[in-house]
C-alpha cells in the first residue's frame, strides 16, 4: 500500500456536526434562530428562516466534506490480527482443566498486568490465550476505538495502556467456570500514523515479544496520563474456560484420534455470537448480514456463504531430544486418526509449511514470519502436540472484536496448540522424576501438573499412585521456582 499525501486531521467539532443528518442540522438551525430572536428582541419570519438557511448552506457543505474525508479514512483502513490458543487434551479428549498462568509467563517490564482478583487455588481454566497482536494499515493518519470481549475469560496482560479491563468482572469471583460476563479490554483512542517514527519501548533484544514488530504495519500512539505510549500493534493475553473446536484421544500405542466438535455453522453453542443468533429469531437482526453500524462485524459479511465447521489445517508434531517429526493432516471435517510421525523431520521445512498456512488464511508474509519467529521455540519444544488453524467463526464467537470506524478489511488468524499426553510423554516425565532430572522436567514446565494428573487417573497401582503424588508436589515446587526466577522476559 502506497501512503497518500499526509492530510491534516479534521477539527473535532466540524467532524461531529458534519455527521448530523439533515433533520438534526435543520433543528439546530431553528434553535439558533430562536436564540438570536430572544437576544435581539425580534422574531424571525419564514422568509428570514429561508434566507438565513441559504446563507449557511456553504458552511453545511464544508461540514459534509469533512465527514466524507472521515468516511474515506475508514474505507482504506485494514486490520490484521494473529494469536494462539494453548490447551491440553485430557483423558476424555476434551480440553483439560489446568493452571495456564504457571511457569514463565513474564513479559517486558512495560507490559501491564491484571492483578485485581485473587482466584482461589490459582487461575484455573482450559485455554491460555497467547499473543494476540492487532496490526493496522492506513495510508493516512486516522484514529479508531477497539473493543474485545473474551467468552468465559479474563484479560491478564496488555500493552499499550487500555482504558478499560474486565469491566464486568465480579471481584468476588473464585473461578472462571463461575463467570457469567465475558472478560474485556478497550482502547478508546488508537491513533494510527503511517508516517510516524518507530520509537517504541525497548528491552532484551532476545525476547520474542519484539519479533512481532517486524512488519510493515502503521505505528500506533495512545494517550495516557503519563504521556503517549507507542507500539507497532495492540497486544493482549488472557485465560479462559471455554471448550475447544476439537477433541483428541490417544490409544496405548500412541495413535491419535481426532474429532471435529463444531456444529454445522462453526459457532460453538453458548458463545456470544450464538446467543446473538438466537436473539435474531425475535428481533430480526442478523449478526452476520446486519452488523452493528460503524463497527467491525463478528464475521465479515462476505463470509456467510463460506461459513463452515471445517478446521482448515492440522499438524501432528513430536519432539524427543534433538529429533523431531511431523505429520500433516490437512482440513479436519469430521473424525480421523493419525499415527505418531517418524522423528526425521526438518524444522525449517515445518516453519515454511506453517507460514504458508498462515498466509493462506489472510496474513501478509511478514506477519506470518513474525508469528513463526515469536512462537517457534515454544511450538517446537519437547513433547507431542497438535498445531491447527482455528476456524474464523470460532475465533469471532469466543473473542468478538469491534473496531470503530470499521476497517474495510479485518483478518484474524489464530493457531491452536493442543498438548498431547502420549505414552512416550508419560514415560519421559516419570523417568525424569525418578532420576531427579531437572533438565528434562524443565522442558515440560507448565504442563507437568496435567501430565501427572492424567497418569494418576490411569493407574490402579497404589504404590505408583503414591510416587506420582510426590512427583506432583515436586512439580509445584519447580513451577514456583520458575515463576520466582523468571521476572524479566518471555514470549508475548
Amino acid at each position: 500500500m502506497i501512503p497518500a499525501t499526509k492530510r491534516p486531521a479534521s477539527p473535532p467539532l466540524l467532524t461531529s456536526i458534519a455527521s448530523y443528518p439533515q433533520h438534526v442540522f435543520s433543528a439546530l438551525l431553528l434553535l439558533s434562530l430562536l436564540l438570536m430572536s430572544q437576544i435581539g428582541g425580534r422574531s424571525f419570519s419564514a422568509n428570514d428562516y429561508r434566507a438565513f438557511s441559504l446563507r449557511l448552506q456553504p458552511l453545511r457543505n464544508l461540514l459534509c466534506s469533512h465527514a466524507a474525508v472521515q468516511e474515506s479514512q475508514a474505507t482504506d483502513l485494514a486490520a490484521h490480527e494473529w494469536g494462539t490458543f494453548t490447551s491440553i487434551a485430557g483423558p476424555d479428549g476434551r480440553a483439560m482443566d489446568w493452571l495456564p498462568l504457571t511457569g514463565s509467563t513474564n513479559l517486558p517490564s512495560f507490559v501491564e498486568h491484571f492483578r485485581d482478583v485473587n482466584f482461589k487455588g490459582g487461575l484455573r481454566g482450559t485455554v491460555r490465550m497467547e499473543t494476540p497482536v492487532l496490526y493496522f494499515y492506513s495510508p493516512r493518519e486516522t484514529s479508531v476505538s477497539v473493543d474485545v470481549s473474551f467468552s468465559r475469560g479474563l484479560i491478564t496482560e496488555w500493552y499499550p495502556h487500555a482504558d478499560s479491563i474486565n469491566s464486568s468482572l465480579n471481584p468476588r469471583l473464585l473461578s472462571l467456570y463461575d463467570q457469567k460476563a465475558p472478560g474485556s479490554i478497550s482502547w478508546s483512542s488508537v491513533h494510527i500514523d503511517p508516517h510516524a517514527a518507530e520509537e517504541f519501548p525497548s528491552g532484551d533484544s532476545d525476547n520474542p515479544y519484539f519479533a512481532a514488530r517486524q512488519t510493515s504495519s502503521s505505528p500506533l500512539e495512545l494517550p495516557t496520563t503519563n504521556g503517549p505510549q507507542r507500539e507497532k500493534f495492540l497486544f493482549y493475553r488472557g485465560v479462559a474456560a471455554f471448550p475447544l473446536p476439537l477433541s483428541v484421544t490417544i490409544s496405548s500405542d500412541g495413535t491419535v484420534f481426532l474429532q471435529n466438535d463444531l456444529p454445522a455453522d462453526g459457532i460453538p453453542r453458548g458463545s456470544e455470537l450464538h446467543l446473538q443468533h438466537l436473539a435474531s429469531a425475535t428481533t430480526g437482526h442478523h449478526p452476520l448480514r446486519d452488523p452493528l453500524p460503524n463497527s467491525s462485524p463478528d464475521i465479515p459479511p462476505s463470509s456467510e456463504e463460506n461459513t463452515s465447521n471445517e478446521i482448515p489445517n492440522v499438524i501432528l508434531f513430536e519432539r524427543r531430544g534433538t529429533k523431531f517429526g511431523y505429520r500433516m493432516l490437512g482440513p479436519l471435517r469430521d473424525q480421523t486418526s493419525l499415527s505418531q510421525p517418524s522423528l526425521d523431520g526438518s524444522l525449517d521445512s515445518l516453519s515454511s509449511v506453517l507460514e504458508g498456512f498462515l498466509i493462506s488464511q489472510g496474513l501478509f508474509p511478514d506477519e506470518a514470519h513474525a508469528m513463526i519467529e515469536t512462537w517457534k521455540s515454544s511450538w517446537f519444544e519437547e513433547g507431542s502436540r497438535l498445531i491447527y488453524i482455528v476456524p474464523r467463526p470460532f475465533v469471532d464467537s469466543v473473542l468478538p472484536l469491534h473496531i470503530h470506524p470499521a476497517p474495510a478489511n479485518t483478518v484474524r488468524v489464530f493457531v491452536g496448540r493442543l498438548e498431547l499426553i502420549t505414552p512416550a510423554t508419560q514415560k519421559a516425565v516419570e523417568s525424569a522424576f525418578a532420576c531427579s532430572d531437572r533438565a528434562t522436567l524443565a522442558k515440560y514446565s507448565r504442563f507437568l501438573e496435567p501430565i501427572l494428573v492424567t497418569m494418576l487417573q490411569g493407574t490402579t497401582d497404589s504404590a505408583r499412585s503414591e510416587r506420582l503424588l510426590s512427583y506432583l508436589q515436586t512439580s509445584n515446587e519447580i513451577l514456583e521456582e520458575e515463576s520466582s526466577t523468571n521476572r524479566d522476559g518471555s514470549r508475548p
